[in-house]
């Protein structure tokens, strides 16, 4: 509990969240590095995963190979870029764009590969082209699982950045390790609930965007879908019988029960 209370005593400083090496400071040092690291992995990994999928063949192989990255830790990958001279935000933003490629390369080979063939051989029939059918046909349709993608790697490069700061990088990880190095394990605390805070407002705007950006006909079918299947759940429910209820028994006008006998004389 004293740790607890460091921490949010550390929190409640105004003097932490201003100034240099601030919160703010470093709050905005960590997007950008992060933006950078997505940025980069959007480059590699989107075309690839949109030739692949509409290609449809070599998909698997190319998966496969991406996610073989994830099996080398980023902070391995951060020292071998230190021992070669990459030092700071540019060997973070590296590091961190090779584990963002998986799941973006991954989503949009999914998303492409998973159009339907017959709305492909309609879009031939039409007289389109390969690059237009990819682009007007395929693409909108992959959109919601392309943003997911992007979602998913986005959040897993912020809550990566703070390595950072192990190879002279700055990041919300630079009190996290200072706070270890000083002994004040309050503030490295405060650092990683600062970070935790981070991750959690960016993938609640990331699936707001990801929400907007979806075509408004997908929209309505899963409106639909959910509508329908909210409908099948309760008629399918099974609805309780009411037990019968007993009559009560007649009196007479003496207040005795009547059983359909004559009284004696």
């Amino acid at each position: 509990m004293d740790i607890l209370s460091e921490a949010f005593r550390w929190l409640n400083d105004p003097l932490n969240w201003t100034g240099r090496r601030g919160v703010l400071e470093l709050a905005s040092a960590h997007l950008l590095v992060s933006a950078a690291a997505v940025g980069l992995a959007l480059l590699v990994a989107l075309p690839a995963g949109l030739w692949l999928g509409h290609r449809r063949r070599g998909a698997t192989v190319g998966v496969v190979v991406a996610n073989t990255t994830r099996a080398l830790p980023t902070l391995a990958l951060l020292t071998l870029l230190a021992a070669s001279g990459w030092f700071g935000n540019v060997a973070t933003a590296i590091a961190c764009a090779v584990f963002a490629v998986p799941p973006i390369l991954a989503n949009a080979v999914t998303g492409v590969g998973g159009v339907d063939d017959d709305v492909r051989d309609a879009a031939r029939g039409l007289g389109m082209s390969g690059a237009r059918v990819l682009w007007s046909v395929e693409m909108p349709l992959a959109t919601p699982l392309i943003a997911a993608g992007i979602r998913t790697g986005a959040v897993q490069v912020l809550a990566t950045v703070p390595l950072a700061a192990l190879v002279g990088g700055t990041s919300l990880g630079t009190i996290v390790v200072t706070g270890f190095a000083t002994q004040r394990y309050g503030q490295a605390l405060a650092g990683g609930i600062l970070v935790a805070g981070l991750c959690l407002a960016v993938e609640g705007l990331l699936a707001l965007a990801e929400r907007g950006v979806a075509p408004r006909g997908l929209r309505a079918l899963d409106r639909a879908a959910a509508a329908d299947s909210r409908a099948a759940a309760r008629t399918s429910a099974p609805r309780r019988r009411r037990a019968p209820v007993a009559a009560p028994p007649a009196t007479g006008s003496n207040g005795a029960a009547s059983n359909g006998a004559a009284p004696a004389p």
